[in-house]
């Protein structure tokens, strides 16, 4: 597979540039590509561009030679609110939900949280998660780059989402009492913001916030699943009932749609 890399600058066809610092690592460090080795670039904001590398040494520098609008994204707009779970674990859920198409993550600080995280440390570790999510978009195809947004305390996020992006889209909680199965649910005609408890799950202080807030509790069966699985496995049964993994009938909130949450 040509190797892709996500270039966060003005890219233009038929111009000479240098990579960014980290890209023309990868590529001349760790992949060890060679002068004239094809490459594909992105911005993050849509399409790709097909490049051929033409210096290899202290910077590294390609020429672009075309553009196209490939659009990767899935017809679902899915935003992940993931209560935090440890360190491994948060990179894990970014970079497989990044693969399964999620529109954003919202790490959401929740009773349960083993991890805590403020003030620079909170800061380090969202830019780390971003980096993971670009690399997943490398990887995977994407051409759009989900946001991980700062970390917000439960009720935050919830105050946030009922002004924003909850006056024209869905919340829906993962919660093994939920009266209604997921496969059930209609398919969604918005955004939806899907929220999973961290490791202990969500107090049932916080299920009463989170229903107050309009959120409809659903279930993926009678298993109880761990915090790293449960929200993958919610995206990818909705890409299968809904997205792009076969059927993709019935959802309308558009490729590359942000919720705003």
């Amino acid at each position: 597979m040509t190797a892709r890399f996500h270039c966060p600058v003005a890219i233009s066809v038929g111009v000479e540039m240098p990579l960014p610092e980290e890209a023309a690592h990868h590529a001349a460090r760790v992949l060890r590509l060679a002068e004239g080795d094809a490459v594909v670039l992105f911005d993050g904001e849509g399409g790709e561009y097909a490049a051929r590398l033409v210096r290899v040494g202290r910077e590294v520098w390609v020429r672009v030679e075309s553009h196209a609008a490939a659009d990767r994204e899935s017809p679902l707009t899915v935003s992940l609110v993931q209560g935090l779970a440890v360190a491994d674990k948060m990179d894990w859920i970014v970079q497989k939900a990044t693969e399964l198409g999620v529109a954003a993550v919202h790490p959401v600080a929740a009773s349960r949280s083993v991890m805590k995280l403020t003030g620079d440390r909170a800061d380090k570790r969202v830019a780390h998660w971003q980096g993971v999510a670009v690399a997943a978009c490398e990887q995977s195809g994407r051409n759009r780059v989900p946001v991980v947004s700062p970390v917000r305390s439960l009720a935050q996020w919830l105050a946030d989402w009922r002004a924003g992006a909850g006056k024209a889209g869905q919340c829906w909680v993962l919660d093994p009492q939920g009266a209604i199965p997921l496969a059930r649910m209609a398919p969604p005609a918005g955004p939806v913001a899907l929220l999973i408890g961290p490791e202990g799950g969500w107090t049932e202080q916080e299920l009463v916030a989170i229903r107050g807030a309009g959120a409809q509790a659903v279930t993926l069966g009678p298993r109880i699943l761990r915090t790293e699985t449960a929200g993958l496995a919610a995206l990818a049964a909705m890409q299968g009932l809904w997205g792009d993994f076969g059927a993709g009938s019935g959802a309308t909130g558009g490729p590359g749609c942000e919720p705003g949450a």
